[in-house]
């Protein structure tokens, strides 16, 4: 059975709430298409907003972080069960710009994962390397490494569920984009290390995006590769470019 297409829109940290309700608006009608999941990933302000403003559409909502504690004294914080209560589907695990700026490392995201997983979230867990790790030809044992932590603890079944973004630091809002091959290559390595870990009926059902500069151009040759099964999109996720990624 294919599995099924998955196109996510990572916001950042853009867009006000009523900015947030525009643009929900603007790509209603473009990014209709039964047959791919398509999800806004927002910052925590406009969740409630954007929750609102996609209902009858074919669009999910999902967060772009969490932390791991249901409530407390964290200041500044939200917590999965905040996120699920408010309509919040999908929550963004890992994104280079958590461990690179924030500092997140694996054991927290193996945490958040497990914790996303109990709290009825489903998440997309990004892995990637930067570009001095593919100058030396080490990106795949680190990618390996990222995916082997980040998943220690998680059962097949959830795996199943789960949703890996491949970005390559180095093709993240810098115009550059690796090639539909490189893609791949590094895609099909993340299915064989799920079956390796895990079995080949697992890694059959996971789902593997790609998310390093894709847009309305390269979308439709990066999505023909037999492992990317969707896409984890920046910039090109709010503007009306969207609707052709998903569309691809």
């Amino acid at each position: 059975m294919p599995r099924r297409r998955i196109i996510a829109g990572n916001w950042k940290m853009n867009k006000t709430p009523s900015e947030a309700v525009a643009l929900c608006a603007e790509l209603k009608d473009l990014v209709k298409n039964d047959a791919v999941d398509v999800v806004y990933c927002v910052p925590a302000i406009d969740i409630v907003a954007v929750v609102e403003a996609v209902k009858g559409t074919n669009v999910h909502v999902g967060a772009e972080n969490f932390y791991i504690v249901d409530n407390g004294a964290f200041t500044g914080e939200i917590s999965a069960p905040m996120l699920k209560d408010a309509g919040v589907e999908y929550v963004i695990i890992g994104h280079s710009e958590r461990r690179d700026i924030f500092g997140e490392n694996d054991i927290l995201i193996n945490q958040k994962v497990k914790k996303a997983f109990a709290s009825g979230l489903t998440p997309i867990l990004c892995c990637g390397e930067s570009l001095a790790l593919r100058k030396a030809d080490t990106y795949k044992e680190w990618i390996e490494r990222q995916i082997t932590w980040d998943l220690d603890g998680v059962t097949a079944d959830q795996v199943k569920k789960l949703v890996i973004a491949y970005e390559p630091i180095w093709a993240i809002g810098t115009g550059e984009t690796a090639t539909a091959d490189q893609a791949e290559e590094v895609c099909g390595l993340i299915r064989a290390l799920i079956a390796k870990l895990y079995d080949q009926a697992t890694a059959d059902e996971v789902r593997i995006q790609y998310g390093g500069s894709m847009n309305a151009g390269n979308a439709a040759e990066l999505l023909s590769k037999p492992n990317i099964d969707g896409g984890l999109i920046g910039g090109a996720s709010l503007k009306p470019d969207f609707g052709k990624i998903v569309n691809a």
